[in-house]
């Protein structure tokens, strides 16, 4: 597969993810009030991720992801030389999918942009929570999201199952940590929402960035342990 489908695949992909992710918190989660609440987004989540890795990972590999991107590299499981464009395509994607997001969202008379699905620590974390709080959630979330991937997807993993787990995975950590930051595990998401949010969220950005990054590269790390041959 050339670099150019890859390329478009993750684009399309993390496109998808945050419109229809972050487009079921700021559309859906509280309408009028009965929407779909943190569970209905957490779901919202998982089958974005879910649809896509079926539609184009046979592609791209299905990471719509900065943090993923970093953790199957880290696991000696893709290329150097295509990280930086894929981080690229996915951080465009998303934010495009923001924008989309955007002008649906403003077309309805006295809509209020505020923190507009994004992520965020003290004031801007739906519970308060504090720094350190959303930091090591971030990291610990983004460790077993990228732990089940690895798994899920090793030659020794079930066939064509993977999609299911990932995307279950992703809903799993949705539903613990939306409370918490809102749920990042992604800085291509991160960044697409803070960059339209009408709050500070663009001043906390760099946790979104650290904390995945940080968990996905020490998942590939510690995966490197589990799929060493005893023989």
């Amino acid at each position: 597969m050339t670099l150019g489908k890859k390329l478009g695949a993750e684009f399309f992909g993390t496109f998808w993810l945050v419109l229809g992710g972050c487009g079921s918190a700021v559309l859906a989660a509280g309408f009028p009030d009965l929407g779909i609440g943190f569970a209905g987004v957490a779901l919202a989540f998982g089958l974005t991720v879910l649809t896509m890795a079926y539609a184009v990972g046979h592609i791209s590999g299905g990471h719509f992801n900065p943090a993923v991107s970093l953790g199957l590299w880290s696991a000696g499981k893709f290329s150097t030389k295509e990280l930086a464009p894929y981080i690229a395509s996915q951080v465009v994607g998303g934010t495009l999918g923001a924008f989309v997001l955007y002008m649906i969202a403003t077309g309805k008379a006295g809509f209020e942009v505020g923190g507009f699905a994004s992520n965020g620590y003290g004031e801007l974390s739906p519970g308060k929570y504090n720094l350190t709080s959303v930091f090591l959630t971030e990291v610990v979330m983004t460790f077993m999201f990228l732990f089940i991937i690895l798994g899920v997807t090793d030659k020794a993993a079930p066939k064509g199952f993977a999609p299911l787990a990932i995307g279950l995975g992703l809903t799993l950590i949705h539903l613990v940590s939306i409370p918490v930051s809102n749920t990042s595990v992604n800085p291509a998401r991160s960044t697409a929402a803070a960059l339209f949010a009408d709050t500070a969220a663009l001043s906390q950005l760099w946790i979104f960035w650290v904390a995945p990054i940080a968990g996905a590269i020490l998942a590939g790390l510690v995966w490197k342990f589990f799929a060493t041959s005893d023989a």
